[in-house]
């Protein structure tokens, strides 16, 4: 949902209190820092900006290992020890940086802009963000100092060590470890290891399907590499060249993304599978004799034109976690488990509908994504609608003017997802799955009547054959319909009356039989409503399932954005068009033939079906 823009007086107190609270690195390691201090002025300004504390009482016996010389894999876990220590502390922690960019040096203001973009958690206020991060005390060893080590003969002085996990993925830059003492608000450094290399850099990385058309006859696969030669998808014994696209700083429109979050993203390559045959399997690899190719991958094409059948998922707000339990800014807590869940899942498509990454102005983040949805994005295509995570922020054109993006304003978004748009920042288009006809609109973009996305809505709608396509179901990110609970509904309301006001109609008069939305993190299903009344409540089946009749009257609307981020209560009181609310973790499946359409949502820790319902249809409506 929408982060809160942090108005100007709110970020001198926070710089004021940052400063009030900062104090010498103490117990820890006890080590000196100076000599290893990365020196140079934030962008912020010097009232933002101050060298980092030395540590007092120099140790002499401290040190930071690494299990590995280098040079890394693409995804490696490397085992970090620091040893020597005196006194450990609650607030040593280990960050991991990118040594293109890295800058150690603490930036308080820094808290603020993390607010903006809707993260509240606590962070490392320092000039670039670290890739990851842990604490020491994650080795349940290290603060009783278990692991006790002598280091003179007398054995009168004894030194603690501890051991964290971190799993890195290629990110084509050098990564550098870093062991803090003073917590996340006044950290100073202990020490630092040498910097390890990924043996690959211009490896292809992440490969993603996605549709090109509704036809089932052609796939596009999106990859990185740190290579800007084109590359080739093989397939079926034939090869397609790359094209490649790009990001630079400057095409950021705001902080974080433009200073302590900017992460070089490399090159992307789209190529096209075309001349495929609609649902027949498929396998295909990417890359080039120079930078070595992916492994061997499968995919299956989705059904045609004029199919009787279809299957997809859908869900949004997933974001990622770290399957190490780093931490890093915007953890999704049930990513993890959602993905993994789809792991076995046998549909035509997922639709991933808004807040894709959450990386928020933290480019780092979308390589950690991208790795993290790769086995199931790279075997079904995997199509995806824009949120206020990746468009949002004031002056870029937006609908909304809050931060939500960190200042990507859409640009690594379409980057990484190539969708059949209508055009660069008009990130609205539909496809047909069989049966099914799906309008896929930006709630973040002009949504208002007489604009072009409007305009565009209207058409597509209204060009839909019913006969031949006789499903219609309307995809966007911000819902018309949501009973949300606790105290950010208060100051971040879900719902925005305007755009039920002038999309709702549109949306009756074109006979659209099921909405789906994100933005809300948690399911809620509805009546068939219209003007925030039923218009048709579903009767139950000898098996105890929903049933609607799609008569036209007005469309079933579904919340499904509980596919990773804290998932949000509901209030104790909600209204009548509310039919089933529930707060789990997990994604819908929605079947389809030219009679029936049957949406499940399912939760990913066990599978359980948490809601059923089926619309059935005339043919002829």
């Amino acid at each position: 949902m929408a982060g809160i823009p942090v108005p100007r007086v709110i970020i001198l107190e926070l710089v004021l209190l940052a400063i009030l609270q900062a104090g010498a690195c103490a117990g820890a390691g006890d080590a000196t820092g100076a000599n290893l201090r990365v020196s140079g002025r934030s962008s912020f300004g010097s009232i933002t900006r101050r060298a980092l504390l030395e540590c007092r009482d120099p140790n002499p016996y401290l040190n930071l290992m690494l299990d590995t010389a280098g040079p890394l894999a693409s995804v490696q876990t490397v085992v970090t020890t620091v040893s020597g220590v005196l006194r450990p502390s609650s607030r040593d922690w280990i960050g991991v940086f990118s040594e293109a960019t890295h800058n150690y040096s603490d930036c308080l203001a820094n808290k603020a802009l993390y607010l903006q973009t809707g993260d509240f958690s606590s962070l490392p206020l320092l000039c670039d963000y670290p890739l990851k991060f842990k604490f020491l005390s994650d080795d349940p060893g290290y603060i009783n100092c278990s692991n006790k080590t002598c280091v003179t003969d007398s054995c009168s002085v004894r030194t603690c060590s501890g051991s964290l996990a971190f799993r890195l993925v290629n990110i084509r830059t050098a990564v550098t470890f870093v062991f803090f003492g003073g917590g996340l608000v006044t950290p100073c450094i202990l020490k630092i290891a040498p910097p390890l290399s990924f043996a690959r850099p211009g490896a292809p990385l992440y490969g993603h399907l996605s549709l090109k058309d509704s036809s089932g006859t052609s796939m596009v696969v999106t990859w990185i590499s740190n290579d800007n030669a084109t590359q080739n998808v093989e397939y079926d014994g034939r090869s397609s060249t790359s094209e490649i696209t790009t990001f630079q700083k400057e095409d950021m429109c705001g902080s974080p993304a433009t200073d302590f979050g900017w992460h070089t993203p490399g090159y992307m390559h789209h190529a096209t599978m075309t001349s495929l045959s609609p649902g027949k399997s498929f396998s295909y690899r990417y890359g080039s004799e120079k930078v070595g190719w992916s492994k061997l991958k499968n995919f299956t094409t989705p059904p045609g034109d004029g199919s009787n059948s279809a299957s997809f998922i859908v869900f949004g707000d997933m974001g990622k976690a770290e399957r190490d339990n780093s931490l890093e800014h915007y953890i999704q807590p049930g990513a993890l488990q959602v993905i993994d869940s789809l792991a076995n899942q046998t549909v035509d498509t997922i639709f991933h509908i808004g807040d894709i990454s959450y990386a928020t102005g933290f480019l780092a983040e979308w390589d950690h994504f991208l790795e993290m949805i790769e086995p199931v994005a790279s075997r079904i295509p995997y199509m995806t609608a824009i949120g206020n995570h990746e468009r949002d922020h004031p002056g870029s054109g937006s609908k909304y003017n809050s931060t939500d993006s960190g200042g990507e304003c859409g640009v690594p978004y379409r980057s990484y997802f190539p969708m059949p748009a209508q055009g660069i920042d008009k990130p609205w288009y539909s496809i047909e799955l069989g049966p099914v006809h799906l309008t896929v609109i930006s709630t973040e973009h002009d949504w208002t009547p007489n604009s072009e996305q409007y305009s565009w809505m209207e058409h597509n709608l209204a060009s839909v054959n019913r006969t031949h396509t006789p499903w219609l179901v309307f995809v966007g990110h911000r819902p018309m319909y949501s009973t949300q609970g606790g105290l950010l509904s208060k100051i971040l309301p879900a719902i925005d009356p305007d755009f039920v006001e002038a999309v709702e109609p549109l949306l009756v008069s074109s006979k659209v039989d099921l909405a789906l939305w994100g933005h809300v993190h948690n399911y809620e299903r509805t009546c068939a409503v219209n003007q925030s009344r039923c218009v048709q409540v579903p009767a139950k089946d000898d098996t105890g399932v929903d049933v609607y009749v799609s008569n036209g009257s007005a469309p079933i609307h579904a919340v499904v954005g509980m596919a990773g981020f804290s998932l949000d209560l509901f209030p104790a009181n909600w209204s009548s068009w509310s039919m089933v609310r529930v707060s789990e973790f997990g994604y819908s499946r929605i079947s389809a033939n030219k009679s029936e359409l049957l949406f499940e949502y399912i939760i990913a820790k066990d599978g359980a079906k948490a809601d059923r319902f089926k619309i059935l249809k005339n043919i002829n409506p």
